[in-house]
């Protein structure tokens, strides 16, 4: 979830991954028969009574191609051509060990087809610059809307095609190297390396959260140039580590990358798939939803804000703090909380389109039973002294309710002084922040026992077959091409590693050593976590153990904490998420030299994009980061802000100490490796009921991002998916299966450039004051808790 909020205490990776059908028809024209419409001569319908085979659609189509089957034969010529013609036929069936992979990744390449070309250049940087200004934009909003991969896969498409047919076709000559703008049809290598170009880098980085809370929070800005070296660092060590993993990684045919399956099904379906008839395209649907969502946005992001989040409580109780506690979406529990406005549905889970059901209804039944039972039962009993404060927000306050200034007990350099802290007194978070903490911990332990009991025979099976299995025809096929050699990917970590250290001693941001230490933590964790990513598609985050190790190696320094954290945490992150595209390309056949290429290129135009953007928000935006500086209040700084208070400023030692009121969450940590066992018995036990579709570490994964999420984004989010995945799902599957995500896409992309037109437009201007110029209508909830209740 590139555009979920930073509080990752657990981030599995939650990809959809249907059930592919291999196509039988290459075809450059753009798809609009849905993928798992086609019925293949080894499933169903085939006729094969002739030169021609029928291949039969769900919705009782029916193409003609030509047939493999060859006449009779009548000469021994005849014969031995068609002999060693079936050993050919013999050896390009050849395939994968395993029936996902087979399913969906062709056992075919062209080796001669061309993939780094000029158009590959001209779509990736622009898509590249277009998500990463989207995407850093929305980042300081309150709504936090992020564009993907999926727009880019969509848009590259027809953009590609276009490009094919104006460009000139002469070749140019440029020191000996012979190229050309337009060198034939726009090809699925080249759609492949475009999406990679651009999402490679395309989500706001971690190390600008150090960036922001530096300048808006400590007053200590670190200055463009070393903000730069120090995002590229924290980005391009990654790709050191992705790369001397590749043989364990990559290269095996066991480590198979679910996700990636998913992106190499989409690219078939566009560039293999016939159109057929003359029904309304996927592209057709993008651009109507594009135009609607953009007309739209108009209303609830500037004519009518209350649309955004329509509180029914609230209106029914305007004085009764405990209704609005119950039913606000940022510092509330989002009960009776609706919307009509897109963002607020997709902006902060993603999507809903894109999530399985059964998987929505986990997240779901997590988020009622942390936000809507252990909350109010925790809060409303006065659990840690916690009533007088808010019920849900991320900001950290003093045992008397008032807002804690971190001012008031830090030495000028930024570290703690125990004297003014013991003075100034220890720092309170609401009891839902508190919870959350304790259920990432849990959350951490219950991945690894889930993953152990539903995927530990196979992690060892796959890892055995890793060293002992011959290579595929996958991993033989990209024996044609040049690969990256060891000592580019080495010559990148030396610099990175050296400008990492000259960066944290420069500007006292940690100590060399420090940073030694965080670089050992993605050297030993990349190998065995990406393992478990690439069979179970599940990501144990590290996060925590970067905290906790920091926390207690430098206590009372909280840029050193979250430092730490991004070298130690995000590096292995980033690392996986360049190994999937690794596998991905390995997949699609990409020459992996254009691979490296295009990933470096994304992530430096991604890195600089953002920061310009990052500065020219926080340079100008008028209280950014604060609730006066609506919309642009930063919920995802805030929540790193307090966490760099607590883990860093504050201590572990101090936060969960046996003297804290919080010391009970430590021991989360045992309940988090009981939780899988009974679920994982009745599944065992019952194999056939509705236990099959319960998934403990993803139900509970969502009190990672609770705070800064707001609480009725999550329920406008599943509302949304049960319209979508399951009402639309079920009934219309057809029309579901055409243009679901072409829909998703447009909206997305239509709001998010309807965003950016009108901060242009209206920086300056303001509605005239009514009812629906109002953006929050639970201004109780945010004031105070419940014992002290703000009077009327």
């Amino acid at each position: 979830m590139p555009n979920s909020p930073r509080r990752e205490e657990l981030r599995p990776v939650l990809s959809p991954t249907p059930t592919p059908t291999r196509q039988p028809l290459p075809d450059d024209s753009f798809p609009d028969i849905p993928l798992d419409q086609w019925r293949t001569p080894d499933t169903l319908g085939v006729e094969a009574g002739g030169p021609a085979q029928i291949f039969y659609f769900a919705n009782d189509e029916k193409a003609t191609v030509t047939s493999t089957c060859s006449p009779q034969l009548n000469s021994t010529d005849q014969l031995n051509k068609q002999t060693e013609a079936n050993e050919k036929q013999d050896d390009d069936e050849e395939d994968s060990p395993y029936d996902l992979v087979r399913c969906a990744v062709s056992n075919k390449d062209t080796p001669e087809m061309y993939s780094l070309t000029f158009r590959v250049w001209i779509l990736g940087i622009v898509f590249t610059g277009v998500l990463s200004f989207v995407n850093q934009f929305f980042f300081y909003r309150q709504n936090q809307l992020s564009l993907g991969g999926s727009v880019v896969q969509l848009l590259a498409f027809p953009a590609g095609y276009v490009l094919s047919r104006v460009l000139p076709t002469r070749q140019f000559t440029t020191f000996g190297y012979k190229w050309s703008m337009n060198p034939g049809p726009f090809n699925i290598k080249e759609h492949v390396l475009i999406s990679i170009f651009a999402t490679a880098s395309s989500g706001s980085p971690y190390a600008i959260d150090v960036v922001t809370i530096k300048k808006i929070w400590y007053k200590s800005d670190l200055g463009f140039v070393a903000s730069m070296l120090f995002i590229l660092t924290s980005q391009l060590m990654g790709y050191s580590f992705a790369g001397l993993t590749r043989q364990f990684l990559v290269y095996p045919a066991a480590m198979i990358w679910p996700a990636s399956l998913i992106s190499v099904t989409l690219f078939r379906t566009f560039h293999e798939v016939q159109n057929f008839g003359s029904r309304l395209t996927r592209t057709r649907m993008f651009w109507m939803c594009f135009t609607g969502s953009f007309l739209w946005y108009f209303v609830p992001n500037f004519i009518a804000p209350a649309l955004s989040y329509i509180a029914i409580l609230c209106y029914i109780a305007p004085h009764n703090v405990i209704a609005h506690q119950l039913s606000d979406a940022y510092n509330g529990l989002g009960m009776l909380n609706f919307t009509l406005d897109w963002s607020t549905i997709s902006s902060n889970m993603g999507s809903p389109i894109a999530y399985p059901w059964a998987m929505a209804c986990n997240l779901f039944a997590g988020f009622v039973i942390v936000m809507w039972i252990i909350t109010p039962i925790g809060y409303y009993s006065n659990t840690w002294g916690t009533g007088n404060l808010p019920i849900y927000t991320a900001h950290l306050f003093r045992a008397n309710g008032s807002t804690y200034d971190i001012h008031q007990i830090m030495t000028p350099d930024q570290h703690l002084d125990l004297v003014k802290y013991a003075a100034y007194g220890p720092v309170r978070m609401t009891f839902q922040f508190a919870i959350s903490y304790g259920i990432g911990f849990a959350a951490i332990i219950t991945l690894l026992v889930y993953i152990g009991l539903h995927y530990g025979q196979e992690i060892y099976q796959r890892v055995r077959q890793s060293r002992e299995m011959e290579e595929d025809i996958h991993m033989r096929l990209m024996r044609h091409y040049t690969e990256v050699p060891h000592w580019w990917y080495i010559a990148l970590f030396v610099v990175t590693f050296t400008t990492s250290i000259i960066i944290c001693e420069v500007y006292h941001m940690m100590p060399w050593y420090w940073v030694v230490v965080s670089t050992v933590v993605p050297l030993v964790f990349t190998i065995p976590i990406g393992i478990i990513q690439a069979i179970s598609n599940q990501q144990p985050g590290l996060n925590v153990i970067t905290e906790f190790i920091i926390g207690y190696g430098m206590p009372g320094n909280p840029i050193a904490n979250v430092t730490f954290k991004v070298y130690g945490y995000i590096t292995m992150t980033q690392a996986l998420n360049l190994v999937s595209d690794l596998k991905l390309g390995h997949y699609m056949k990409i020459p992996p030299r254009h691979m490296f290429i295009v990933q470096l290129a994304g992530t430096l135009l991604a890195s600089f994009i953002e920061l310009a953007v990052a500065y020219w928000l926080m340079n100008t935006v008028k209280n950014i980061c604060t609730p006066e500086g609506y919309p642009f209040t930063c919920i995802s700084a805030n929540t790193f802000y307090s966490a760099s208070v607590l883990w860093g400023l504050i201590g572990p030692s101090k936060l969960f100490g046996t003297a804290s009121p919080y010391h009970p969450v430590l021991y989360l940590f045992f309940v988090g490796a009981l939780l899988p066992v009974p679920v994982w018995y009745l599944q065992r036990r019952y194999p056939t009921s509705a236990w099959q579709y319960v998934n403990v570490p993803v139900a509970i994964s969502i009190a990672g991002a609770m705070p800064p999420m707001p609480a009725a984004s999550v329920v406008n989010w599943f509302i949304g998916c049960f319209v979508f995945n399951y009402v639309i799902h079920k009934y219309r599957n057809t029309w579901w299966q055409r243009y679901a995500f072409s829909l998703s896409a447009g909206l997305d992309s239509g709001l998010a450039i309807s965003g950016i037109v009108q901060f242009g437009l209206f920086t300056k201007a303001t509605m005239p004051a009514w009812w629906g110029s109002d953006a929050n209508h639970c201004k109780l909830a945010a004031s105070g808790g419940f014992l002290n209740r703000p009077k009327s």
